[in-house]
Parts: structure tokens; sequence; C-alpha cells
């Protein structure tokens, strides 16, 4: 007698009975934990389709963490030729630390007397400014922004043509108005005035990328958490041939710089290439003669 309370013949069953035995079965199966029912038999396709998939910027744990070490160690075996030598070059090249981003980038922009949520505000909106700007331009709007009242208050406060007025002529700087006042308002809502604390919720505010996420989070957290890649930093690695084949855009470049380059290394990349570019490596006509990479760059013979 099954548990439905039918009685199934040992010689064979119809097909009522049958079905009967088939759903025996199934309720005499051990549960499978977790589920809302607990009763439920779940196939292993089922299971391949529930896997947890990492997104970005997501740390793996447990296992995972482990293949991900793995994967890391496998990735290491590809250096580029000869990048500690153009790495040494470069930093020479940069000692006088003259270029514009070094007196008027993001690092420059922040009124340093305000409290620090204000001064992580005020670097937060110079990244975002900056993104197809020259840093001349980005630098001078956030002295008027400053001068106006460069807090998540007064910003909210101001009208969108007024704000358009005091970035104007930033790139894009019709888009960056509106940018600006979402996210804002966001920060006044969700964060206390505040600028999120990792590269996952800042890349979800309006306007803000990887590369002024990764450099948010080091100059108004101290937190390396990735390499800042913007147009200079994107070429001069395609030049070097510091990624293992040639990207198209800067994201690709910063996960495959962040493939091979020792984690020691990511603070320093971003100021080292992006004054590189303005000074020497231009994006036409680069100085070649001047540089003290000139036999060891796979581009010199090109320019």
């Amino acid at each position: 007698q099954g548990l439905l309370g039918l009685v199934v013949p040992r010689g064979g069953c119809g097909g009522r009975m049958c079905a009967a035995r088939r759903v025996s079965r199934r309720l005499s199966s051990p549960p499978v934990t977790g589920g809302a029912i607990g009763m439920a038999t779940i196939s292993p396709k089922t299971l391949r389709r529930g896997r947890k998939i990492h997104v970005g910027y997501e740390a793996p744990s447990g296992c995972d963490a482990e293949k991900a070490a793995k994967m890391e160690a496998k990735r290491q075996k590809w250096e580029p030729k000869n990048w500690q030598q153009q790495l040494d070059n470069i930093r020479e090249m940069r000692k006088a630390r003259d270029a514009p981003v070094d007196q008027m980038g993001a690092e420059k922009c922040f009124d340093s007397e305000a409290p620090p949520e204000v001064r992580r505000y005020q670097v937060l909106l110079s990244l975002m400014l900056s993104s197809q700007t020259k840093d001349q331009v980005t630098s001078a709007a956030m002295m008027r922004l400053r001068e106006h009242g460069l807090t998540v208050d007064k910003i909210l406060e101001t009208e969108d043509i007024t704000l358009g007025q005091l970035i104007y002529p930033v790139g894009f700087w019709k888009n960056k108005v509106r940018f600006i006042k979402q996210t804002t308002a966001i920060l006044k809502r969700d964060y206390g005035g505040d600028i999120p604390k990792t590269v996952a919720e800042l890349v979800k505010l309006p306007g803000v990328g990887p590369k002024m996420a990764h450099l948010a989070m080091a100059i108004a957290w101290q937190d390396v958490s990735g390499i800042g890649v913007d147009t200079h930093v994107h070429r001069i690695s395609n030049r070097l041939k510091w990624v293992k084949k040639e990207t198209k855009l800067p994201e690709e470049t910063r996960q495959a710089l962040e493939n091979w380059l020792p984690r020691e290394f990511w603070s320093e990349i971003n100021w080292l290439l992006v004054g590189f570019g303005q000074q020497i490596c231009l994006p036409v006509s680069p100085r070649c003669s001047e540089c003290l990479n000139r036999d060891i760059c796979p581009a010199s013979r090109k320019h």
C-alpha cells in the first residue's frame, strides 16, 4: 500500500497505479534544504542555473576565492617585455611633477579646509567634470563652483541654468549639469551628503564611470581599489604593449593592466601616465626623441 492509500499489485500496474508509485517515490525523496517548501526535487540542470555569478567589483568568497587565486597565479605568468625598465624611465621623466595634472588634477581641486564629507563630495564632482575636459578647464570650473558654494545643499538649491554657467565650457556640460543634480540628490537622500565607500556603489551614480570611481576611492577614501584609466593611460598602455592584446576601451585596459601589474604599483600608474601623456607621449606627434623609452618602446618607430 502506497503513501496515498492505493494498493499496488506486485506484478505490474496500470497507468493510474504507476502514477501513484511515482508520486510515492517523489514524496519519499529527501527534502531539499533552502527551498520555500523543502519537498521539491531539483535537477542538476536547475542547480546550474542557480549558481551564483559574481558581478564586477564583488569580492569572491570560499571556494570561489580559491579559484580566483589560482586564476590570478596563472595570469601572472604573462607580463610585458621591459615593463620595469619602462616604468622606471617614466618615473624619471615625471620626477619634476610639472604636468597640468600635477597642478590642476582632482587632488588639487577640492577645498582642503572644508569638512571631510564636503572634501569628498568636491573630489567626486571634480572627477565628473574632468571627463573629456582638459585639466585647466576643469580646475577653472571648480574654482567658480567653490566661490559659489560647493556643498550638497548649495548645489541642490542652485538652478540648472546657473550651474551650467558655472561649469561651462567643460565637455558635455549640459549632460553634466543633469548628472551633477541627480547624483547630488542621491547623495543627500541615501548617504547623508557623503559619497559611497565602494566602487560598486559609486558606479551606480549618474555620470560616474569606473575610472572616476577608482580615483575617488584613492583620493577621497585613501583606498586603492583599482587603476584609474583615462585616455592617456589607455593610449600609453597600448603603445608600450602593456596589454596582452590591443584594447579598444579604457575599461578593457584597466582589466588588462590589473591582470598582471603588481598591486603595489596601481596607485601611481594614473598620475604617472597622465602627466607623461600630457608632456611627452602625446596623442598626435609624440616626442619620441625626448623619451627615455625610445629604444625599448614598441611604438617608437611608428612615430
